[in-house]
């Protein structure tokens, strides 16, 4: 007779590929960002640029901040607002790529090309020529294994759909110190120029901005939960008007008290 625990085994085997199989795609449960502040980016990895030119990622690094963003230049949904929106406030920003800055786009699907980045260079040149022309404006194309390393070195999550024929992944840039060290993300399309202006004042280490930009780090602090600035001063000032209520009160209750207390016979 057949041991029933042998047969159950054996139903197993079939049945559980099965079911890891029909298990439908979760796009929120693969994507995302891991914060991983201070981290360092392999600069030895190589990329083909919008021009053809091969090159390493330490070429772009040394001498500014980097602004860099994980993205696919065929996506038809966000990655081609979040690329316009982020060249529409650097151009109404008094830095300049290529001087204060240096910009690099790099795409995370591997059958891209050179082609494809020229295609969205030229989309962005129709609005801001002087900015998307710039020699400081990198839009990079490389093989799987090296987009893969890059976006795992900053916590960047992403994953390709079969179904969907579609690449799921989180809106997002990220600030990068001169030697190539993560300083913060700036989530998705609703953070504003000020926060992209004081991620590149902190990503500058005093490199980028004058005298009276340094002064608004001092006055704004990164909160890592929203991706953007929140100003201490107006903290300050909201505490101070909650303390000032609470003392307010305490001393009206204070002399109503002492006042009826003075009435009683």
């Amino acid at each position: 007779m057949t041991d029933p625990r042998l047969l159950l085994a054996v139903l197993l085997l079939f049945v559980s590929p099965l079911s890891y199989a029909e298990a439908p795609f979760d796009p929120f449960e693969v994507s995302g960002i891991e914060a991983r502040p201070g981290a360092q980016v392999p600069l030895d990895l190589r990329f083909t640029d919008q021009h053809g030119r091969q090159l390493r990622l330490a070429e772009l690094f040394g001498k500014r901040p980097v602004l860099l963003l994980p993205l696919y230049y065929t996506c038809p949904n966000v990655c081609g607002s979040q690329l316009a929106s982020l060249l529409q406030m650097l151009d109404g920003l008094p830095y300049r790529a290529g001087e204060d800055y240096e910009l690099v786009a790099f795409s995370f699907n591997p059958n891209e090309t050179p082609a494809d980045a020229r295609a969205e260079q030229a989309k962005l040149a129709r609005r801001w020529p002087a900015l998307a022309d710039s020699p400081g404006v990198h839009l990079l194309t490389g093989s799987a294994a090296a987009s893969s390393a890059l976006a795992e070195a900053l916590g960047f999550r992403y994953a390709y759909d079969e179904k969907s024929g579609e690449y799921a992944h989180v809106t997002a840039v990220a600030a990068l110190s001169r030697d190539g060290r993560l300083s913060r993300w700036l989530y998705g399309l609703g953070y504003q120029p000020d926060d992209l202006r004081l991620a590149l004042l902190e990503a500058g280490q005093g490199r980028v901005g004058d005298f009276t930009d340094q002064l608004l780090l001092l006055c704004y602090h990164y909160d890592p939960k929203t991706g953007g600035y929140s100003s201490l001063v107006i903290e300050a000032l909201q505490l101070g008007g909650g303390a000032t209520v609470l003392l307010l009160g305490g001393f009206i209750l204070f002399n109503l008290r002492r006042e009826r207390g003075g009435r009683r016979p």
